[in-house]
């Protein structure tokens, strides 16, 4: 994924349509002969970015929700953790088997799940000024936070089998039992999942935005180029027109 700032392809849409506007007050004299700059076909490609950037801002909204989620339900695995070493002790469990449960536990005290994410991919997000537009979430730091919290959900699995083969692991507390514990690995799966499916749907989101802006020939940009190319061929180089059009900015993402 690109991490060029979300303001920055909808300032690229939003100067297209002042564009638009420029060359439907230049009336019939706008008239190329390139279809793909023809008014018309301005507006259809003016239509398809706004949804784009619509879809973009949907699926990372609910990519933000689902990542919450999944830290929620992540909580509490570390105080859980502890709990559940104590019980072993005192129902009188062996040293391996405890000394088994700490490797284990060890791993699930260390760094948090998150801890691999950016604050935007996290939803842990600080309020950004306006001179520091807040950045996408990116390819490496997705993959490196569903990689940590995959590697939780392994530990906790590896624990819960650990305890199922322990005969005198039987507490009374309703949270440290069997039952308890699956229904926190279910939920950690449920989230875990959640986030894959919407990081799929926001990445989709953003390849056909990206797609639409900044594809080699038809993208927004180059289409723009040849619009103002073919104005400056119209009107000349020190024409008012070509002024007019000449100073709107478009950027291809970084």
């Amino acid at each position: 994924m690109n991490t060029y700032y979300e303001t920055g392809h909808s300032k690229n849409v939003a100067n297209l349509e002042d564009l638009i506007s420029f060359c439907v007050g230049y009336g019939a004299t706008y008239n190329p002969s390139k279809a793909a700059i023809k008014v018309a076909n301005l507006n259809t490609l003016l239509a398809t970015a706004k949804a784009n950037i619509a879809a973009v801002n949907t699926t990372l909204t609910a990519f933000h929700n689902a990542t919450n989620a999944r830290e929620i339900a992540f909580e509490p695995l570390r105080p859980l953790g502890t709990k559940i070493l104590n019980a072993l002790i005192a129902c009188g469990a062996s040293g391996q088997t405890i000394n088994d449960f700490k490797t284990l536990n060890r791993k699930v005290q260390g760094k948090r799940a998150g801890s691999k994410l950016t604050k935007a991919d996290a939803g842990k997000v600080a309020a950004p000024t306006p001179s520091d537009p807040l950045p996408e979430p990116t390819d490496t730091n997705i993959s490196a936070a569903q990689l940590s919290y995959d590697s939780y959900m392994d530990h906790y699995g590896k624990i819960i089998a650990l305890l199922t083969t322990e005969p005198l692991y039987l507490p009374n507390e309703t949270a440290l039992k069997l039952p308890a514990l699956n229904a926190l690995m279910t939920s950690l799966t449920t989230t875990n999942t959640a986030v894959i499916n919407a990081t799929t749907a926001y990445s989709n989101a953003r390849i056909a935005r990206n797609k639409t802006l900044y594809l080699a020939g038809t993208g927004l940009c180059d289409t723009v180029k040849d619009v103002k190319a073919y104005v400056k061929s119209v009107f000349g180089a020190t024409s008012p027109e070509y002024k007019q059009i000449s100073k709107i900015k478009f950027t291809k993402g970084r």
